[in-house]
């Protein structure tokens, strides 16, 4: 099917459910990404710094640009001027860089803490004891031109859906707890960012409410 077909497809499969669909347009062309954004995609994630603010010069100025890799603190005077949302905050350390850019370009920048998730060692993020920390610090408290609006989480790369499942489930229980703890009376800390072509059902099962979807769209490299 062409990409045009996947987004309707995927839109259709999606529309009774509250799930953001990210087409993660990493490695693709500008054509490929207009081919989506012409069948009404309007999000999407990349996880270069540099492509990403390459494409954004580029492209249609109301596409919602996620970023959804790794983050060097060093990157992120680049992408501060527009960037809709980081999905990968991983340290204490990259929030306040963010912060301190986000005050530049006189703006909120919203972000996702990324929770470790995986059996692997690959992957980033915080373990559950390090978010309640850093939501607990004084210097967590002193960051007014970021806000915090969910999670994100990646799931082991593996053929056990069994893991999955008790991956999306761990995510989706502190999400509750946070929620509950620290920002019952905020209605922004409310996206779960989970979910991958791979794995998108299992993450919506779970309460998912951003899927990152990049072969299911674009088809296999």
């Amino acid at each position: 099917m062409s990409i045009a077909a996947n987004i309707t497809a995927l839109k259709t499969e999606l529309e009774s459910i509250n799930v953001v669909l990210i087409a993660v347009s990493k490695t693709k062309s500008v054509e490929e990404i207009m081919e989506a954004y012409q069948a009404g995609q309007r999000d999407f994630g990349e996880n270069q710094v540099q492509e990403l603010v390459q494409k954004q010069e580029s492209l249609p100025k109301d596409i919602n640009w996620h970023l959804i890799g790794h983050l060097q603190t060093n990157k992120v005077k680049n992408i501060a001027p527009f960037i809709n949302l980081i999905h990968s905050v991983d340290s204490l350390k990259l929030l306040q860089e963010i912060n301190k850019q986000a005050l530049k370009s006189n703006r909120i920048i919203d972000c996702l803490l990324q929770i470790y998730i995986a059996d692997e060692d690959t992957k980033y993020g915080f373990d559950f004891d390090e978010a309640i920390d850093l939501l607990r610090s004084e210097e967590f408290l002193q960051l007014h031109n970021i806000r915090i609006t969910g999670l994100m989480g990646i799931a082991s790369n593996t053929e056990s859906t069994k893991r999955i499942h008790e991956e999306f489930y761990e995510l989706s229980t502190l999400m509750k707890g946070l929620k509950q703890t620290y920002f019952a009376d905020k209605d922004f800390f409310n996206e779960v960012s989970m979910g991958m072509s791979s794995d998108y059902k299992i993450a919506i099962e779970h309460g998912s409410t951003m899927i990152r979807l990049g072969s299911t769209i674009f088809g296999n490299r």
